[in-house]
Order: structure tokens, then sequence, then C-alpha cells
């Protein structure tokens, strides 16, 4: 059953990377809120498949530790995403 579940995060991870190209043919410009929500799928696709025996307490804390940086790291761009959404000005017909 998890390896099911992982299998349908990978191809989630696959349409995420998909809009990501498809962002950037369009715009020209990398959009690094879509990087940030594929790497935190990636991840807890691994944690989901990840058997606790094969790794040692120090891999499990350093996958914590990704996790909560990329979650930050997200946060803030979604963050500054709204705040510079917030100051443009509205465009009226």
């Amino acid at each position: 059953m998890l390896e099911l579940f992982g299998f349908f995060l990978l191809i989630i991870i696959g349409i995420e990377l998909l809009e990501t190209i498809k962002a950037y043919l369009k715009d020209k410009v990398v959009h690094s809120e879509i990087v940030l929500e594929v790497a935190l799928i990636a991840i807890a696709r691994k944690v989901i498949i990840l058997d606790l025996k094969e790794y040692d307490s120090i891999v499990i804390l350093g996958i914590a530790a990704l996790i909560i940086t990329i979650s930050l790291s997200y946060y803030i761009v979604r963050g500054k995403l709204r705040i510079d959404l917030s100051n443009t000005p509205d465009q009226k017909p």
C-alpha cells in the first residue's frame, strides 16, 4: 500500500515539474514557490516510504531539518509574494 502511495506522489512530483517547465517557458522566470512545493512533495514521499530500521537517527534528524528549512523557505516566499501582490495598484478597466 505504501508503494502505491509513493508512486502516486511520484506522479504528482512529475506533474509539478512539468508545471515548473511550462511556467518557465511562458514567463522566462523560475517560480521558486513551485520548486519548493516539488521539494516538499518529494521529501514527504521519502518520509512515507521510509523504513526507520534502515537509517541512523542522524539521517532522520537531517530529513527533519530539511523539511523545516524548506517549509520556512516556502512560508517566506509565499509571504513575500503576498506583500508584492498587495503593493500593486489596482487596475481599473
